[in-house]
């Protein structure tokens, strides 16, 4: 990996670096703090991509990330924080369209746009009149958790000062309506069956 060398010459330490740099604004300085960490960087981009001449673009590019980046946060372990947005610089990247597998479709075995709408439909009336079923089946306190939580979005503490409740009731109704909603949602056939209870 010769185009990978390290050549400080300062024994300033990293967060020292990083003081230096928000200050500054040199180039310098942070190209000699990121020399120290080129090979963590390069070896996570490989890891990611399993391509050499791929990783060593990304660790230009996360190099030019770092300019602004670095002087936006606060960090107080350089190495890790640097680990962590080569990390995502690579997830980001994985997830761009050009890098999305694409599969070709025989036309022939499709159904029409209008069918598999009108099925898509049709399959989710059918989950929400489950879901509304099965949610009558539980006890008061369980679907009054389970509306708070899941359709609601409350978090613990705020159902609690709504309903009263202990925190570890609250959990138990959550933990217990969500298991009894999966175990009537499997059992309960389609909505004619549904209709006859």
């Amino acid at each position: 990996m010769a185009f990978i060398r390290n050549i400080s010459h300062t024994n300033l330490s990293d967060k020292e670096l990083v003081t230096l740099y928000k200050e500054s604004g040199d180039m310098k300085i942070l190209g000699e703090l990121y020399q120290r960490y080129m090979e963590l960087v390069y070896g996570v981009c490989l890891k990611y991509f399993k391509d050499s001449e791929q990783s060593k673009d990304s660790v230009m590019q996360i190099f030019e990330e770092l300019v602004t980046k670095l002087r936006k946060h606060e960090v107080e372990n350089f190495r890790a924080w640097l680990h962590q947005v080569a990390k995502n610089y690579c997830l980001m990247q994985l997830r761009t369209p050009k890098n999305l597998k694409t599969v070709e479709f025989k036309t022939e075995l499709m159904q029409t746009e209008e069918n598999v709408h009108l099925n898509g439909v049709l399959e989710k009336e059918e989950n929400f009149r489950k879901l509304e079923y099965c949610i009558g089946t539980l006890t008061i306190e369980q679907q009054e958790a389970i509306r708070l939580f899941y359709l609601e979005g409350k978090c613990y503490n705020e159902i609690v000062e709504l309903t009263g409740q202990e925190w570890n009731q609250v959990r138990s109704f959550i933990q217990n309506g969500r298991r009894n909603l999966k175990i009537c949602m499997d059992k309960t056939g389609t909505v004619e069956e549904i209709k006859k209870y």
